[in-house]
């Protein structure tokens, strides 16, 4: 009996051959093997995603682990220069010992504190509309927002080249999904009439697109949508606190303010560039996310530091809007002077200044000659952008200099030339 003990507890432990352990260890090397296999065919196809480590905060120069001091950094989305700046650090240094690191909880249970009141109010003022609500980040609110609103009565438009975030969030919910053409208005119309016959019509589109830097044809849009009786969503991530007179975004730009009904956007880019993101929109809408949506209802609240960030980023913004200016004129400069040395820039107007290459491991190349020049910029590819559509995105921030900018066009001139890109 003893001796029967002994045998069934070395194979519950996985002690003997044919044990369960020995049968998780063959699926594990298993698994193992697959996703070498998968791994082994992203780098062959030149599509690797390699993270380089910065030493330093945001900003305009960047120290690289291990070296690097001086890099000029031309790849993120600190559009309005504000992630460094000295009074949005002070602001969140203050949050941090009046509110401590963080709330150790959801919102709807002990997870809310003035602050956060506070910057939605903040929010609602900025973007003049009823109501907003916070999320851990702008992919949280796209993902809360179509499921809590829509059902299996009505219907949800999309247009094709859409961020990630908001096609996954319309995939969770079980609206009638419609994808139209890119910015194609004579499409989107022809799925506006098929949708008709479904309760509640919702077109959905980012403001500014930020792998092609081109903005939505949101008058058009907005038109279609008043003849169908359809709604309005604009992602503004790549657009708030800078496109538009006063930053509001690509609806200001374009002059349909009262004509877009939900905003969603973030405050991880032009607002402070820390964490979070936000729908702002009519206060009923705002009161049944706060009972239905899922990410903010299982959710950590923002840390009382990363509101503090923002908040301080919106005063900044509302106080003066002469940095969101001098963006203009910079975006025109590298924009120009680019493509009289011969490269394609997609997009219009905006800081999103994609350097149009077409081979991933081109981009992949390129961009790592342009780090050893001291410009830190990285090549875009498939999944991440269309199959032959690879990029080198550039992205210009309001405290680069003119300096700046024409040492980044005369790396990219030579780095071109030294690989084919251009004559």
């Amino acid at each position: 009996m003893r001796m029967w003990r002994g045998a069934a507890v070395r194979m519950l432990r996985g002690d003997g051959a044919g044990t369960p352990r020995s049968a998780s260890g063959a699926a594990s090397a298993q698994l193992r093997r697959l996703l070498e296999n998968e791994l082994e065919g992203i780098r062959g196809a030149g599509t690797w995603k390699s993270e380089r480590i910065i030493a330093s905060r945001q900003g305009p120069h960047l120290r690289l682990a291990g070296g690097g001091a001086g890099i000029l950094n031309f790849c993120a989305n600190n559009y309005l220069g504000l992630s460094s700046h000295p009074e949005v650090i002070r602001a969140a240094v203050e949050a941090l010992e009046k509110f401590g690191a963080g709330l150790s909880s959801v919102r709807f249970i002990c997870g809310t504190q003035s602050i956060h009141k506070d910057l939605e109010e903040k929010i609602t003022r900025f973007h003049q509309r009823e109501d907003a609500i916070l999320y851990p980040s702008c992919f949280d609110a796209n993902a809360g927002i179509f499921e809590a609103l829509l059902t299996p009565e009505d219907a949800v438009l999309s247009d094709e080249l859409n961020h990630a975030s908001i096609i996954d969030g319309i995939r969770l919910c079980k609206a009638n999904k419609y994808r139209y053409k890119h910015m194609d208005m004579q499409d989107l119309e022809a799925k506006l009439q098929d949708a008709q016959k479904h309760r509640l019509r919702l077109v959905a589109t980012d403001g500014a697109f930020s792998m092609d830097g081109d903005i939505a044809p949101l008058r058009e849009i907005c038109q279609l949508a008043q003849k169908y009786d359809a709604l309005v969503f604009i992602d503004e991530c790549h657009a708030t606190g800078f496109l538009g007179p006063n930053g509001r975004g690509t609806y200001e730009l374009l002059g349909v303010m009262d004509k877009v009904t939900i905003i969603n956007s973030t405050l991880g880019k032009a607002l402070g560039g820390a964490a979070g993101g936000y729908t702002t929109g009519p206060k009923p809408l705002i009161d049944l996310l706060r009972q239905r949506s899922r990410p903010y209802l299982f959710s950590n609240s923002l840390p009382p530091a990363v509101v503090g960030c923002a908040s301080k980023a919106l005063d900044l913004l509302m106080e003066s809007n002469a940095i969101a200016q001098s963006m203009a004129a910079k975006t025109q400069r590298f924009r120009s002077k680019m493509t009289a040395a011969g490269f394609t820039i997609s997009g219009k107007d905006h800081p999103i200044c994609p350097v149009m290459l077409g081979d991933a491991r081109l981009a992949a190349v390129m961009a790592e000659d342009m780090l050893n020049r001291g410009i830190y910029v990285i090549g875009f590819s498939y999944p991440v952008v269309p199959k032959g559509k690879a990029r080198i995105r550039v992205q210009i921030s309001a405290v680069h200099s003119d300096e700046d900018i024409d040492h980044c066009v005369e790396a990219f001139t030579e780095v071109g030339r030294k690989h084919g890109a251009i004559p």
